[in-house]
Order: C-alpha cells, then sequence, then structure tokens
C-alpha cells in the first residue's frame, strides 16, 4: 500500500519520522513517500483529506472528525510548558487586550489554548517562522511563539506575557496538548492498526537512536545548533509520543472538549 506521510520540518516531526525516512526500519509493505510543509498549510489540506498520514494541529482534529483518525503515537504533548506570548515590552493581561497579536494559524492548538485564556485578542496571521522576528522589529507588539522559537525569545530582548502550557497545568493540572498524527477515516482497518504500530516503533526507534535523529531533525535547517535541536526533541518527544496514555487522552479531549477517535499503536 502507497502512503504520503506529510509533516512539518519542525524538529520534533523530523525527530519522530527519521526511521522511517532513513530506511532504519523496514515498511513492512508500504511504499511511502514525504511531504514537509508548514503545519497551518496541513491543517488546511486535511480538510481535503489529501494525504493518507499527516501531522495536524489537536486544533485542527473538530473539523476533521469522519476525515482522519488520531494515531496514538507521534503526538506532541509537553507537561507544564507550552507555546508562549511573547511581546516586545513588558506587557499584562489588559495591555495584551490593546495590541494586536502576531498568530500561527486558525486552526493550531496554540491559537486554541491562547484563546481558553483569553478570548477577543486582536489577532493577525503570519507564518509561524516570520513571527519571532516581526516581534523582534516592531511589526507587532506581540506574537505567539510555536516550536523552536519558543527557544529563541529571550536572546531578541523579548518579554513573556504567558507560558500557556504553564497556565493549562495550574487550571487543569494536565499536559496541553499541540498536535499529531492523523490517518484517512476511510482506509482499511487493518491498514491503518499496522501502520499504527509501525509509527510507534519509528517514534521508538528515534528516541534509542537520539543524536542520529537529532542530525536528521537538524538538517532541515531551522536555526538551532546541535545541542539546542536535542533539548528541544528531549521536550517535546517523551512518553506522550510513544502513548498518551490516559492523561494524554484526557488533556486532548478537554481541549478540544470532544473524545477523539484514536487508533492504537
Amino acid at each position: 500500500m502507497r502512503l504520503t506521510i506529510a509533516h512539518s520540518p519542525d524538529s520534533d516531526d523530523a525527530y519522530m519520522m527519521a526511521p522511517l525516512a532513513l530506511g532504519w526500519m523496514e515498511p513492512e509493505g508500504f511504499e511511502i513517500d514525504f511531504v514537509r510543509k508548514d503545519i497551518e498549510q496541513l491543517n488546511t489540506e486535511a480538510l481535503e483529506g489529501r494525504y493518507e498520514v499527516t501531522a495536524i494541529s489537536f486544533g485542527a482534529y473538530p473539523e476533521l472528525v469522519g476525515k482522519y483518525d488520531l494515531l496514538t503515537a507521534g503526538s506532541s504533548i509537553q507537561e507544564g510548558t507550552g507555546p508562549l506570548v511573547v511581546s516586545r515590552q513588558p506587557l499584562n493581561r489588559e495591555g495584551l487586550a490593546s495590541v494586536t497579536v502576531a498568530i500561527p494559524g486558525s486552526r493550531t492548538s496554540a491559537y486554541l489554548s491562547m484563546c481558553k485564556w483569553m478570548e477577543g485578542l486582536q489577532i493577525e496571521l503570519l507564518p509561524f517562522d516570520q513571527i519571532l522576528p516581526a516581534v523582534a522589529e516592531g511589526r507587532f507588539e506581540a506574537g505567539l511563539l510555536i516550536h523552536e522559537s519558543q527557544m529563541m525569545y529571550q536572546g531578541l530582548g523579548l518579554h513573556l506575557v504567558v507560558d500557556l502550557g504553564a497556565w493549562w497545568k495550574s487550571a487543569f493540572d494536565l499536559p496541553l496538548p499541540m498536535g499529531g498524527n492523523a490517518i484517512r477515516s476511510n482506509l482499511p482497518a487493518a491498514e491503518k492498526a499496522h501502520f499504527a504500530s509501525l509509527m510507534r516503533r519509528s517514534v521508538e526507534m528515534a528516541r534509542a537512536r537520539h543524536w542520529e535523529s537529532v542530525d536528521y531533525a537538524q538538517s532541515f535547517g531551522r536555526g538551532m545548533d546541535r545541542e539546542m535541536v536535542g533539548r528541544y526533541v528531549n521536550a517535546w518527544v517523551n512518553e506522550f509520543t510513544v502513548d498518551p496514555g490516559p492523561r494524554g487522552r484526557l488533556a486532548v479531549a478537554r481541549l478540544l472538549e470532544l473524545e477523539p477517535n484514536w487508533i492504537q499503536g
């Protein structure tokens, strides 16, 4: 069976796909092609059912019910930290309401969690990798950071307004789910289960061959050195990535206010 796997070039997505992309493991009857695009573009293309397997933001999942099922392996879920709202000048919650916040996409989990933290903020969409420089250069007073930019804002003299993962942990005592891998619902059940198992083993092998997987992830050139990529993926590729377990599933259900359909790996 031929599968196209679409994922973002974000370090944790690339890292967990390294064993499949580099041929470290047998594809077990699948012929696999890879597509790499910005996560908000993948969220939009998932509405068309374009790829058999795709990374999505959990925030996009409510629009994809019936089109895609979530794979248990490959989720980006972290406890106690998450997307960051940062600003050029120190801002409190009230000050944030008076400025425009650059966000990486209306279907991203980061934006969904920001809306749950504070409704009614003025927003403007911007590709995620342009948000950090846009705030640093003064084109926006505040921005919502995802991916590696979360580790870089302090070096540009920006100020933290809120860590949405820390807020979520304080509010609900749960990890904050960001994204996952999804498989098209209309594929045969046996093939979905088979790929779910393969995906889980890819995550496990990537973690076992950590620095080789880091080197693959770094090859997509996202502005971080090897050590920083290693720290980033250690944070986001964790036990929840192998299987979200009861707490991870509960966190996803709480964020989305619905119970997703999971395909067990």
